[in-house]
């Protein structure tokens, strides 16, 4: 049985990542193996939790995968681990709507049976804390909190009183505390945290912040706490090992394509498929004898010069998919898909051109949130009629003219009574559109890419 430990906040900006990511600094420096996990779609905050663990950062969502889908993940990432420290998102009890806690972090530590650490940015507050931690402490008993942590404070003054205010009103235990300081922070661009594979202070970053927890926090008490979890039901997950002679799956990899699901490939790789990484960016061209592609999310208009320059991938990117190889492409690589991306200086940069339209960058969020998608016709992941969760989060549009010509998705929130919209496109073996699918809801849909890559690899060896 893994301890474990979900660290959460009042709400966004209440520095989960950074603390988190100290979190595992420190445990890693008692020399403690830490599975991170980050609750939520999210690709940015992975990245930092991956760098500080030494070890990929896996998802964890309650509205796309299920109470079993997590718990599935959970198993299968721990299984050499000591400890899994788990990041929330947004605030403790914020998921797919207002009316209930589906897919939040509340709802997934109750899956996982794991107490939950809330910190309290108290930068503007002093006994008000306590009003504060009383509230969410109270607000779903059935879902308590554990311990608390105080993030911002002014001075060790500051923490240890407002520490003392909440064990007043609360009883609950304050296991630590971050200062505010200018050094312990991460630089945001438009889709959030700097990228960690990008920031160039990340190593100095990781060690100031995993010094400071070390310094203010009670870990033997975090350790204790975390080790009284429940048992979790045994899950049954496939360790099946991809065939050495598996189908070729060219993975899209480099800081214009990096937001994938790391539940995702190694899923992919256990239905048989041989993943080999390629860069656009970097020049790269399709890897020998590629059977299927796939295009993750990312930063394309940060490198557009780049992309569009590599003309090769393009010409052989069509020809793979004139011969209808199965071909994934999500908002970054649905983007780098179509005609042309115009960036937000109004530049035109020429991209592979099996989308029609053109993607054009905006200074403001164009669309986020969670979707059902029913699939409108056959594709590489399921027949027409079916359908699946996903997520969206882009600052750019798709212009063309008139509805899309070969819509893949029938697109609806995951309220009840949002709009629908027919929406990305799907033609031959390809699906391209802004959704984000994490495969582990069902894992079939790997299998079914695996096997169209299978049947488009027989006749097709020598290509």
């Amino acid at each position: 049985m893994t301890a474990r430990i979900v660290v959460s906040g009042a709400g966004s900006g209440s520095g989960k990542t950074l603390l988190t990511a100290g979190l595992i600094g420190a445990l890693r420096r008692r020399g403690f193996r830490v599975q991170p996990f980050k609750c939520g779609p999210d690709y940015i905050d992975p990245g930092w939790l991956s760098a500080a663990a030494g070890r990929p950062c896996r998802n964890l969502d309650a509205w796309m995968l299920g109470v079993s889908g997590i718990r599935d993940s959970f198993a299968r990432a721990c299984a050499d681990a000591d400890i899994a420290v788990i990041e929330g998102v947004m605030g403790l009890f914020d998921g797919a709507g207002f009316d209930s806690d589906e897919g939040s972090t509340a709802a997934i530590a109750a899956a996982l049976g794991a107490p939950v650490l809330l910190i309290l940015d108290i930068s503007g507050a002093a006994r008000s804390a306590a009003a504060l931690a009383l509230g969410f402490a109270r607000f779903d008993e059935t879902k308590p909190v554990a311990a608390l942590a105080l993030n911002f404070a002014g001075s060790e003054g500051h923490a240890k009183g407002c520490a003392a205010a909440i064990a007043q009103k609360t009883g609950l235990p304050t296991l630590g505390w971050m200062p505010r300081k200018n050094t312990l922070t991460i630089p945001e661009r438009h889709l959030g945290l700097d990228l960690a594979a990008l920031n160039e202070g990340r190593e100095a970053t990781l060690a100031a912040v995993a010094e400071a927890v070390a310094q203010n926090f009670d870990l033997d008490a975090l350790l204790a706490l975390a080790r009284a979890a429940p048992a979790l039901p045994t899950q049954s997950f496939s360790t099946q090992s991809a065939a050495s002679d598996g189908p070729i799956l060219a993975l899209a990899s480099d800081p214009a394509f990096s937001f994938y699901y790391q539940d995702d490939i190694d899923i992919l790789a256990a239905a048989g498929a041989r993943v080999v990484r390629f860069s656009p960016v970097g020049g790269d061209t399709l890897p020998e004898g590629t059977a299927g592609v796939f295009l993750g999310g990312g930063y394309p208009e940060l490198f557009a010069r780049e992309i569009a320059a590599n003309t090769r991938l393009w010409r052989d990117l069509r020809a793979l998919h004139e011969k209808g190889a199965p071909i994934l492409a999500e908002c970054g690589g649905f983007m780098a898909l179509t005609e042309a991306l115009i960036d937000l200086d109004g530049v035109r940069h020429p991209m592979a051109g099996l989308v029609p339209g053109a993607v054009k960058m905006t200074q403001r969020l164009a669309s986020l949130g969670y979707r059902r998608a029913t699939a409108l016709v056959d594709t590489p992941l399921l027949r027409a009629g079916e359908d699946l969760r996903g997520h969206e989060f882009h600052y750019s549009v798709w212009e063309r003219e008139g509805a899309p010509p070969s819509p893949a998705w029938r697109l609806q929130g995951s309220r009840d009574g949002s709009p629908v919209a027919l929406a990305g496109h799907a033609e031959r073996g390809l699906l391209a559109s802004y959704v984000h699918i994490p495969l582990a809801q069902r894992l079939e849909l790997a299998a079914r890419f695996v096997e169209q890559m299978r049947a488009f690899a027989s006749p097709h060896e020598n290509l």
